[in-house]
C-alpha cells in the first residue's frame, strides 16, 4: 500500500511539474527548482530550446553555482545568502553556462519555497525563474554580473549589451580607457561570449617587450634564427589559434611591428622569425590601450591604417569616477574574492562603505582591489571599519565632491516632493528622477530625509 501511495505521489508531482512548466513556458520563462543544498532538482525543458537537446536533463543534480557562478550561488554567494535567509530577489543578471555553446545572459528572479506535502516535490526549497536578458535593461539599479565583471551604471550596462550582441560574430575590437578600468577583464568577457569561447585566450603586453623580442613573441622563431634560438618556438598567433589574441597597450607598439601586424590583420598570414614559410592564422584580435591613438597618429607614432584596421568595434571603458553606481557592487565582489583568498568572511561597515563611495578612484578598479587587499590584511574583526582603510582615501586624496556642496534648500524640497509623490518607494522615486537607488539614498542622507 505504501509503495502504491509513493507511485501516486510521484505521478502527482510529475503532473504538477508539467503544469508549472506549461504555465511559465507560455510566458517565455525557464524554471529551475533547487534543494536545500542548492543543487538542481528539476530544470525546465525550455533550456533545451536555448542550449540544445538534453540540456535540461544534464542540468539536474548539478550544483547551481556550476551553472550561474559562485558569485551568486557559491557558499558566500549573494543570492544564496538571501535565499537561505528567507528573502526573495528579482531582476538579477548572470551568465548561464550549459551545453556546448557559449554562456547566455539571463534575467533571474529567485525565491524560497516553503515545504509542501502531497502535491509537490517536498525536497524543493528554492525556485529560480529565468529568461534571456540580451535585449533587456536592468531593473532599477540591480547589479548585473557579466563574466567576472559586475556593474549597474547605464554606461557599463550598455557595454554589456553591446558585447552580448556580438556573441555570434568575431569582429576585431579596440578597447580604450584609463589604466585599471578592467579592459583585459572585458576582453575575456568578449572572448567568453563569442563563438570562440572554448578556445584559448592569449594575452600579450605590447609595452613590456622591445621591438625585436616582441616580433619573436608574436610570430615565433625557428632554430638558429638568432643567438640563443636553440629550438623552434611557436608565437602567440599560433598559440591563439581557434581563440582570441589580446594585444594590451597596443599604443606602445613600435612602428615596424605595426606594419607587420597590419599585414597579418589584412592577409591572415605571417612568418616565424628566420623562416620563409608562410603560415596562416585564424586568431581573433582584441586590442586595448590607455593612450589616445588619434594623438599618437598626429604625432607620427601610430599608423592611421593600422588604427582603422583595429577599430572595427570600438568600446571605451569609462573610469570609475564616472560610474559611481558601480563602486558598491564592485567593492562587495572584490571583497568576496579577497576574503576567499585569505580564508576570511568580512563585510563593510556603513562608514567604511561611505568612504569608498566618496573617493574619486584615480587608479580605478585596480586601486579598489589594492585598497581592499590592505583592508582585509589589517582588519581584526568581521567588519571592515573606516580605520581599516588606507590613509590615502582621506585628507589629501582626491575625494568626490560632497553631494551637499551644490545642493540648495529648493533641491531638498524637490527631493522630498518626489519621495512623497511616490509614497517614499525608493525604486519608483529613483526611476522618476533618472538616478540609481544608491544615488537617491546618498542624496536623502545628505538632505536628512532618511526613512
Amino acid at each position: 500500500m505504501a509503495s502504491d501511495q509513493a507511485a501516486v505521489d510521484r505521478l502527482v508531482q510529475a503532473a504538477a511539474w508539467t503544469g508549472v512548466n506549461t504555465a511559465f513556458g507560455a510566458l517565455g520563462r525557464i524554471v529551475i527548482c533547487l534543494d536545500a543544498g542548492f543543487r538542481v532538482l528539476h530544470a525546465s525543458p525550455m533550456l533545451d530550446e536555448l542550449f540544445g537537446a538534453g540540456t535540461a536533463e544534464a542540468a539536474e543534480r548539478r550544483a547551481v553555482a556550476d551553472l550561474l557562478g559562485a558569485d551568486l550561488f557559491g557558499p558566500d554567494g549573494t543570492l544564496r545568502r538571501a535565499l537561505a535567509g528567507g528573502e526573495r530577489r528579482e531582476g538579477w543578471r548572470a551568465l548561464l553556462a550549459l551545453g556546448g555553446g557559449p554562456p547566455r545572459l539571463m534575467s533571474i528572479s529567485a525565491a524560497p519555497v516553503a515545504p509542501a506535502g502531497g502535491v509537490c516535490d517536498t525536497r524543493i526549497r528554492y525556485l529560480l525563474v529565468m529568461r534571456p536578458a540580451e535585449d533587456e535593461c536592468a531593473a532599477d539599479d540591480t547589479p548585473v554580473l557579466f563574466g567576472e565583471m559586475v556593474a549597474r551604471s547605464p554606461a557599463m550596462l550598455r557595454i554589456f549589451r553591446l558585447v552580448d550582441n556580438l556573441r555570434d560574430s568575431e569582429p576585431t575590437v579596440l578597447l580604450t580607457g584609463e589604466s585599471g578600468t578592467g579592459k583585459e577583464v572585458l576582453a575575456r568577457a568578449i572572448h567568453g561570449r563569442s563563438p570562440r569561447w572554448n578556445g584559448p585566450f592569449v594575452a600579450v603586453n605590447c609595452a613590456a617587450l622591445p621591438g625585436e623580442l616582441l616580433e619573436t613573441e608574436m610570430f615565433g622563431h625557428v632554430r638558429g634564427a638568432f643567438t640563443g634560438a636553440v629550438r623552434d618556438r611557436e608565437g602567440r598567433f599560433e598559440a591563439a589559434s581557434g581563440g582570441t589574441l589580446f594585444l594590451d597597450e597596443i599604443g606602445d607598439m613600435p612602428l615596424p611591428m605595426q606594419v607587420k601586424l597590419l599585414r597579418v590583420l589584412h592577409a591572415r598570414t605571417f612568418e616565424r622569425v628566420g623562416e620563409s614559410r608562410t603560415r596562416h592564422t585564424d586568431a581573433r584580435i582584441i586590442a586595448a590601450t590607455n593612450a589616445s591613438l588619434t594623438q599618437a597618429i598626429a604625432e607620427g607614432r601610430f599608423r592611421e591604417d593600422f588604427y582603422y584596421r583595429l577599430r572595427v568595434v570600438a568600446i571605451e571603458v569609462p573610469p570609475l569616477r564616472d560610474r559611481l553606481e558601480d563602486i558598491e557592487p564592485l567593492a562587495i565582489q572584490v571583497l568576496g574574492r579577497v576574503c576567499d583568498a585569505h580564508g576570511r568572511v568580512l563585510r563593510f561597515s556603513p562608514d567604511a562603505l561611505d568612504v569608498l563611495l566618496r573617493y574619486r578612484w584615480p587608479g580605478n578598479v585596480r586601486e579598489l582591489e589594492n585598497v581592499l587587499e590592505y583592508a582585509v590584511a589589517v582588519a581584526r574583526g568581521q567588519t571592515i571599519q573606516r580605520e581599516d582603510l588606507p590613509d590615502g582615501l582621506f585628507g589629501s586624496a582626491p575625494a568626490a565632491p560632497p553631494l551637499a556642496s551644490a545642493r540648495t534648500g529648493s533641491d531638498d524640497a524637490a527631493l522630498a516632493a518626489a519621495l512623497d509623490a511616490h509614497h517614499w518607494r525608493r525604486a519608483e522615486t529613483a526611476r522618476a528622477l533618472g538616478i540609481s537607488r544608491a544615488t537617491l539614498w546618498r542624496r536623502m542622507r545628505e538632505a536628512g530625509l532618511e526613512s
